[in-house]
Formats: C-alpha cells, structure tokens, sequence
C-alpha cells in the first residue's frame, strides 16, 4: 500500500500538467523509468502496459485526425521516451517492440533507435524471432549495413529454421564479402534441415555462392598473374583461368559490377521470388 501510495504522488503531478495541456504535447512529460519503477513497486507490467497503450492511442488519434484534414505533428521524441520507459519496466513488452518498429524506423528513421530497443529485447525475448528479423532488416535495407544483418538473420534462422532467414542469413553474407562464411553456413544449414524442399532450397543458394567463389578466386590469380582485374567472367574462361563457364543454379549469369563484385543478373532468386 505504501509503494502504491508513493506511486499515486508521483505521478499526480504529470497527470494534472498534461491534463492542462493540449493534445499535441500531452506526451511531453513523463517520469524517467527508474522513477516510475519505484513507484510502481509490483505492478511494473500494468503500468508499461498503460505507457505503450497510452502512445498507441495518442498516435492514432494524430492518424485519425489527419484523415479528417486536422493535421498535428507526433511528438516522435516523446514516444521514443515512453517506448524506452515501457521496456524497462517490463522488457518482455512485445507491442512496445513492434510499435518502436513501426513508428521510430518508418516515419521517423531514427534506426540506430530502434535497433538499440530491438538489441535491448533480444536479451529477454530470446525465443522472439521477429526482434532479430527487424534489427536485420534495419540493417540491410537502411543502413547498407549487411555484416550486421547477416548476423541477425542468423539469429532468426537459429530460432526459427525457416527457409527466408536462413537464406536471408546467407544472402547478407555474401553482401558483405564473406562468400567463405556463408558458404560454411548454408552447408550446416544444409545438413540440420529436417524438410527435402528446404535442404534443395539450401542447396540451390549453396551451389551458387559455390560458384561466386570460384569466381573470385579466379579473379584473383588473374589479378596476381597479370597486374589487372578482368574485364568479364568470359575472359577469365577464355584465358583459361576457369573452366568450366560458372553456372548460376537461379539461371542468371554472372558478371562484375562496377565495383568489380561478382553478381548474376537473377540476384540469386527465382524467377517468381524476383516477380
């Protein structure tokens, strides 16, 4: 009783100043998180609950609003603040997580953000797949950042065995020039998969980064051999630096690209992946 009492005297003042306030910045004072642990005593989960739904509501009353022509900028700072708050009081709080995706990645691309609460997550929520698949996504689409994002598909693939993440996984990778890591990979993801379609579709992303990295290497004793970088992947077959021509299991082929990366013109997906 007596921490519930404290908790009412705290948080009374910001109850009545936003009262006072107009709706725009009704989000604008809130206690620090360690404060409102305090006062929350055992109800921790109850009051990060109300935090995230009190954000929910505000920032669909701005959505609201702007379809009726009233249009209100969302105090996105605020919100932040609260999302924050709300983990730490309860860090298995899955709609704050989805919520600070949504809102801190998209409308207000503050992705360093939202992936230090998706990392914060992770640390409790360590069955929750969807926490590393958004960090990596972040990563890969945003911030070109695609060592981090092979890592964090990883994670979800670990966790989920699903065939996306785990080609996902090996995709980012290649991206990021580590053909020999996710060629090792792909072979154990190989060997664990318990599905005949999933190990194929394991096998077909194998055998191509197989060929990649016969191209590199080939690439490379061209370039010790001759002091230049080959022009095509043809030329390295006509002067014999390969044999046979690589073949792409995607049916794409394979070429340079102007940083003298190898890629194949099918992006390693199928044709109906790539529709």
């Amino acid at each position: 009783m007596a921490a519930v009492f404290a908790y009412v005297l705290l948080i009374q003042p910001f109850v009545s100043s936003m009262g006072a306030k107009p709706f725009a910045v009704k989000l604008g004072v809130i206690p620090r998180a360690e404060a409102i642990k305090i006062g929350a005593a055992d109800h921790k989960q109850s009051v990060a609950a109300y935090l995230v739904f009190k954000v929910m509501v505000y920032f669909g009353t701005l959505v609201e609003k702007a379809e009726n022509k009233v249009e209100i900028p969302p105090d996105y700072p605020a919100m932040s603040r609260i999302l924050h708050s709300s983990v730490k009081l309860d860090p298995y709080n899955m709609d704050a997580y989805y919520f600070a995706q949504a809102i801190l990645v998209w409308d207000v691309k503050q992705i360093k953000l939202a992936n230090d609460l998706l990392e914060y997550g992770m640390k409790y929520r360590t069955w929750d797949f969807y926490l590393p698949f958004f960090a990596g996504f972040n990563n890969a689409y945003f911030l070109k950042d695609y060592e981090r994002a092979a890592q964090y598909y990883k994670r979800a693939g670990e966790l989920t065995g699903d065939e996306l993440h785990v080609n996902l996984a090996g995709r980012y990778m290649y991206e990021a020039g580590r053909t020999d890591l996710a060629i090792a990979y792909l072979s154990a993801m190989v060997k664990s998969a318990k599905n005949d379609a999933i190990r194929k579709s394991f096998n077909k992303r194998l055998e191509a980064l197989k060929e990649v990295r016969r191209i590199q290497q080939a690439k490379q004793e061209y370039f010790n051999k001759t002091g230049k970088l080959p022009a095509s992947v043809e030329e390295l077959v006509e002067k014999a630096f390969i044999s046979p021509l690589p073949r792409d299991p995607y049916g794409g082929t394979f070429y340079f690209d102007d940083k003298g990366e190898v890629r194949s013109t099918s992006n390693f997906a199928s044709k109906s992946a790539a529709n």
